[in-house]
């Protein structure tokens, strides 16, 4: 496909297989480039999509997780829209998610959700992961094959948040099933799910634990969540700790998915990188990285400009709505060498900005280095090579694999995998 002018990148599906010739078509004409179809300026460059990230007195995170749909209900006039977006703020989908928010409000927020995400409490978690990560591989390492996206991602991912945030061992099956795969959000088909579900059932349950642990205290993850305070010593409604609980739930869990998917796609494709990284596991760590910045799980964020401001050399008005293309900047061949291709120990992986960056920052990114070190050393440790199942995606050179239908998110569906146990 070359005819990248008349794609439209947020309702059509051309680009869902693979949107990085388009990226690069963007990025050549400029870095800070205003999109025909829904007047979105996409940042693909590295230094300019940081400009961004680094600049929330100018740029407003209202829009974050919905872009340019459907966008403040008011004509965003005048050279300053600080107030509208306040006045109209809660009209947004998603306005009650700590992505959504702006300081001080984001500045409070995420102070309380770090209490609870201390390092000794990732530690714990990490700890478990081990055998979390054996527990789920023993469900279907005899049979020689699985999904791995339903059989050991989606699983394991669900298991790790449960374990950190305190969910009771035996409330999880109900998360089970009251949990599924994102659909929707960001979606291509132009139906975008806005209302709260899965996060009305996750409401649901953290309102419970917590007005429980703060009746009646016990020595465990929930009751510290429930006596968490903000910074100043006060304590927050119960519900501001719940979304901040559900929010790292739900995002969390689903582009760890993804990372988990990218990776072990990657290694079933090349048998040399797979026996490298058997033989050299000092390597996965940053495999996880190089794997982050080639197929970031997150498209992209948005963000709304409050007044006139100049990126890259490109003056946009307020009300500009912008998305920070993650992808396209971790692929911007001025900051990375050679890069479209897997690099394995390329020395400034780590420069990706899949997990954002600034005060968005994701607060959950250690988490999901450590689910990937781990879940790919398990599998590694406990299979002696790792395959694509030719019978469902096809022989080497002609895969079907079918993509997430979402501007928000990138990764397989479906992952079919076979293997010889160890």
């Amino acid at each position: 496909m070359t005819d990248f002018d008349n794609v439209d990148f947020f309702r059509g599906r051309e680009l869902l297989e693979d949107p990085y010739p388009y990226y690069d078509h963007l990025r050549e004409q400029c870095p800070v480039l205003r999109e025909p179809h829904h007047d979105v300026v996409m940042i693909t460059g590295y230094e300019e999509a940081l400009a961004v990230f680094r600049d929330p007195e100018r740029f407003s995170s209202c829009t974050s997780v919905t872009g340019p749909f459907p966008g403040l209900p008011v004509p965003l006039e005048g050279d300053d829209i600080s107030d509208l977006i306040e006045q109209h703020r809660d009209q947004l989908p998603f306005s009650d998610q700590l992505p959504t928010f702006d300081p001080p409000k984001h500045t409070m927020h995420r102070g309380l959700l770090m209490r609870l995400l201390t390092p000794r409490r990732l530690k714990e978690n990490e700890d478990a992961m081990w055998q979390l990560a054996d527990r789920q591989l023993d469900e279907f390492l005899a049979d020689g094959r699985c999904e791995y996206i339903g059989q050991y991602a989606g699983p394991f991912a669900m298991l790790v948040i449960a374990d950190l945030l305190g969910v009771p061992d035996e409330d999880y099956d109900e998360f089970r099933q009251g949990l599924g795969q994102t659909k929707g959000l960001g979606s291509s088909s132009g139906k975008e799910t806005l209302a709260h579900s899965p996060l009305d059932f996750l409401y649901g349950k953290f309102s419970s634990y917590v007005e429980d642990r703060r009746r009646s205290p016990r020595n465990d993850v929930l009751t510290k969540m429930a006596e968490a305070t903000y910074k100043d010593g006060t304590v927050p409604e119960v519900i501001d700790v719940v979304r901040l609980a559900a929010n790292l739930f739900a995002a969390g869990q689903e582009t760890t998915v993804r990372l988990l998917g990218a990776a072990v796609q990657a290694m079933g494709e090349d048998p040399e990188l797979q026996d490298r990284l058997r033989s050299n596991r000092e390597l996965v760590p940053n495999f996880v990285e190089e794997m982050l910045r080639l197929e970031s799980p997150v498209k992209g964020d948005f963000r709304l400009a409050k007044v006139p401001v100049t990126v890259g050399g490109v003056d946009l008005p307020a009300g500009t709505t912008v998305m920070l293309v993650q992808a396209a900047a971790n692929r911007d061949p001025r900051h990375f060498e050679r890069p479209n291709e897997l690099v394995v120990d390329r020395v400034n992986a780590r420069d990706r900005v899949s997990f954002g960056h600034g005060i968005h920052f994701c607060p959950g990114a250690p988490l999901a280095r450590a689910e990937g070190r781990i879940s790919i050393e398990r599998l590694l440790d406990r299979t002696a090579d790792i395959r694509i199942s030719e019978a469902e995606h096809g022989p080497p050179g002609n895969r079907r694999y079918d993509y997430i239908p979402t501007f928000i998110l990138r990764g397989v569906q479906r992952l079919h995998i076979e293997f010889t146990p160890a």
